[in-house]
C-alpha cells in the first residue's frame, strides 16, 4: 500500500502510517530499529531495494532522505516536504517513508527525521553515496547509534579511507569492511590449522578497491608484519599470499565466486567466496550495533603504511617517460625463492614517507619500511 503526501508535515506522515497499518490489518508496530538512508534520486531505487531485502532479517522503519536540488534561486527559498508512505508488501517486512526535501528544509533534514523515529529503538544511518567527511558530527549522523558509509562509492576510495581514519568515532563502519568478512574468516581459520610464524603478506586486488586496502591493513595490524599491496585485474579481491616459516598459505579467487585455499602439506581445496550483494552487507552491519573495535584498529593502522608494487599500467607509463622517471624501489622478491625472514631495519634508517596518493607508486617496498608496530589508539 502506498500513500502519497505533497507539501506535508511530520505529523501528517505519522498519521498516514497509522492509517496504512490499520488498512492492511497490522496496527501493531513490530520493527526493531529505524534505518535512515541518505541518498540522491539517482541511487534511491537501489538503496531502497537493498534495505527492503535486509528488512527480512531486520524488520525496520526505513526513512529515505532525498535532498532535491532546486533549479532557480526563487525555488531555493521555497521549502517543501513531499512524502511517500509504503506499508505492507511495498515495504518489505517493515514500513518505508520516502522523504523528498526542497528548498531551505534540505538544510534541516534532522528536524524532519526526528519525529519519525521509532521510540526506544536504535537508529542506524546509512549514506549510500556522498557520505560526510565526519559522519558522527553530521546532523543526521548524530541521531544514530550506528553510522554506515561505503568508501567504494567515493570518487577517490583511498582518500576516503584516510578521512574515515581521521574522523572515526565508535559506531562508524563501512560496507567495504563488511565485504571482506568472508576473507577474514577464511584466513583466520587457515592460520588455526597450522603451527607457523607469518613472515610477510601480499594482498592483490583491483587498484581502487578500498576493501583490498582494508584487508591489507587488518593483516598488518593483527600479524605485525609488512604487507604488500599488489594490483590485479580483479574482480575485487583476487589473492592473499602469506609467507610463513612452514611454507606459503594462498587464498586465490579469480572469478568472484569460488576460491582455492592452499596450505603447506595439504591438498588444495575449493571454498565458496562469492561477492555479496549490498543487501547482504547491510544485513550484516545491522546484526551488531556496538562499536567495531577490530575495524577501528585496522582503519587507524593507515593506508600509507602498506608496502606497494606498481601496477602494469604504472610501469608502462614510467618506461615511456624514461628511466629517470622510474620510482626508486627495490625489486620485490620472488615468493618461491625469498628467504624466510627479511633483515631487520631500524626506524632511523627508514626513508621518509612519500606523498600520499590513490596509486601504489609512492609506497615503499617492504625492504624500505621500518619495523611494523601496532597503531596507537587516540
Amino acid at each position: 500500500m502506498k500513500i502519497d503526501l505533497t507539501d506535508t508535515t511530520a505529523s501528517k506522515i505519522n498519521k498516514a502510517m497509522v492509517r496504512g497499518r490499520r488498512a492492511i490489518g497490522t496496527p501493531a508496530v513490530g520493527m526493531v530499529l529505524t534505518l535512515v538512508i541518505v541518498t540522491d534520486e539517482e541511487n534511491a531505487y537501489d538503496a531502497l531495494r537493498a534495505a527492503n531485502d535486509a528488512s527480512r532479517e531486520h524488520p525496520s522503519r526505513t526513512l529515505v532522505v532525498i535532498k532535491r536540488v532546486s533549479r532557480s534561486p526563487r525555488d531555493r527559498t521555497k521549502s517543501r516536504l513531499d512524502a511517500e508512505v509504503r506499508v505492507g508488501a511495498d515495504a518489505g517486512t517493515g514500513e518505508t517513508v520516502v522523504l523528498r526535501l526542497y528548498g531551505e528544509v534540505s538544510d534541516h533534514a534532522q528536524s524532519v527525521v526526528l519525529p519519525l523515529l521509532l521510540p526506544d529503538a536504535p537508529v542506524v544511518v546509512w549514506w549510500s553515496v556522498d557520505a560526510p567527511r565526519d559522519p558522527a558530527n553530521d546532523p543526521l549522523g548524530a541521531l544514530g547509534q550506528r553510522r554506515v558509509t561505503d568508501s567504494y562509492a567515493a570518487e577517490k576510495p583511498v582518500h576516503e579511507l584516510r578521512s574515515r581514519a581521521e574522523s572515526y568515532e565508535p559506531g562508524d563502519t563501512d560496507l567495504a569492511w563488511a565485504r571482506i568478512t568472508p576473507w577474514r574468516s577464511m584466513l583466520a581459520a587457515a592460520l588455526d590449522q597450522i603451527s607457523c610464524e607469518v613472515v610477510s603478506v601480499e594482498v592483490a586486488g583491483e587498484e581502487s578497491n578500498p576493501s583490498v586496502e582494508l584487508l591489507a591493513m587488518w593483516l598488518a595490524d593483527r600479524l605485525h608484519v609488512h604487507v604488500r599491496r599488489a594490483v590485479s585485474a580483479g574482480p575485487g579481491l583476487t589473492q592473499v599470499r602469506l609467507e610463513t616459516t612452514g611454507g606459503p598459505i594462498t587464498l586465490h579467487r579469480s572469478d568472484g565466486a569460488m576460491a582455492t585455499l592452499a596450505l603447506p602439506g595439504q591438498p588444495d581445496r575449493a571454498v565458496a567466496l562469492k561477492r555479496r550483494e549490498t543487501s547482504e552487507l547491510l544485513a550484516e552491519e545491522l546484526r551488531r550495533l556496538d562499536p567495531d573495535d577490530t575495524y577501528a584498529s585496522a582503519l587507524r593502522f593507515g593506508v600509507d603504511r602498506l608496502g606497494g608494487i606498481p601496477s602494469a599500467t604504472q610501469r608502462a607509463e614510467s618506461s615511456a617517460r624514461g628511466p629517470e622517471s622510474l620510482p626508486v624501489r627495490q625489486k620485490a622478491p620472488d615468493p618461491d625463492t625469498a628467504p624466510s625472514a627479511a633483515p631487520a631495519r631500524t626506524s632511523e634508517s627508514a626513508p621518509t614517507a612519500s606523498p600520499a596518493g590513490d596509486s601504489d607508486t609512492g609506497r615503499p617496498t617492504p625492504a624500505q619500511m621500518p619495523p611494523v608496530k601496532k597503531a596507537d589508539s587516540p
